[in-house]
């Protein structure tokens, strides 16, 4: 496995790489690192500003050959975010590096993980939570896929949409407690109470009544959620009734 110092090391040759670049003319640190020395386990995440007028991609595709002769570096995948788009990398031992370049116009933080290192950085709005809505919206989708799954015996997909269920209602549980609500960021943060609560909603066995009992549980959690957020508890009431349906057993 990596090491800070490897860390370290790759943030520091990465930097230098930048300031010998004309074409970058900001950079940031964004994610864990930006506000904390992270822990031996916490990625590297740069992001730089290109000059306006130059192809992002072009940038980025040529620091990408830099990077993979130096480290021997395995591309993972691009994801565009407006202007921005994100390469991920893994690096020898297991070190993830996120690099990002975004046009100097729209170079900025999207939230609050952002530390500007040079250059200057446009000021935007911050990205927003999903909003409770969505996150109900989504689990109600869900469960019914997962109940659907079952039915159809198709176990191993009930189990992937009734975990999504679960992790749904965990996503509000962490919303409308402040914590949050993106990729389970906030679960470990929330009360102890709260996480025992979801314990029984973990599918044991890709057994048809197993995968039914969590996802009851699921759906119960869910609905005791929404009827915690201001706003949703009249949509969780009209849904209720075909909710528990769902988690009832069906003649075949």
């Amino acid at each position: 496995m990596f090491s800070i110092d490897d860390r370290n090391r790759t943030r520091d040759r990465v930097l230098a790489l930048a300031s010998s670049d004309p074409r970058v003319v900001a950079a940031a640190v964004v994610g864990s690192l930006a506000l904390h020395d992270g822990d031996p386990w916490s990625d590297l995440d740069l992001t730089f500003a290109v000059a306006d007028g130059i192809p992002v991609l072009d940038v980025l595709d040529d620091w990408t050959r830099t990077i993979v002769e130096e480290w021997g570096a395995v591309t993972l995948f691009d994801l565009p975010a407006g202007a921005s788009i994100y390469r991920v990398f893994m690096l020898p031992g297991c070190l993830q590096f996120d690099l990002s370049f975004t046009p100097a116009a729209a170079f900025g933080a999207t939230g609050p993980e952002f530390r500007l290192l040079c250059g200057d950085a446009v000021s935007k709005p911050y990205t927003p939570a999903p909003s409770p809505h969505e996150l109900f919206g989504y689990a109600v989708h869900h469960a019914l896929r997962a109940r659907f799954c079952i039915a159809r015996g198709r176990l191993w997909q009930a189990e992937y949409w009734q975990s999504g269920v679960r992790d749904y209602a965990l996503s509000l549980a962490c919303l409308h407690r402040d914590l949050p609500a993106r990729n389970g960021r906030g679960f470990d943060a929330l009360p102890a109470e709260v996480r025992g609560t979801y314990q029984d909603a973990l599918v044991r066995s890709l057994d048809r009544a197993e995968l039914l009992r969590a996802l009851e549980v699921a759906v119960t959690r869910l609905l005791g959620e929404a009827a915690a957020v201001q706003g949703l508890a009249e949509l969780a009431a009209k849904v209720d009734p075909q909710l528990r349906e769902l988690t009832r057993p069906w003649e075949s």
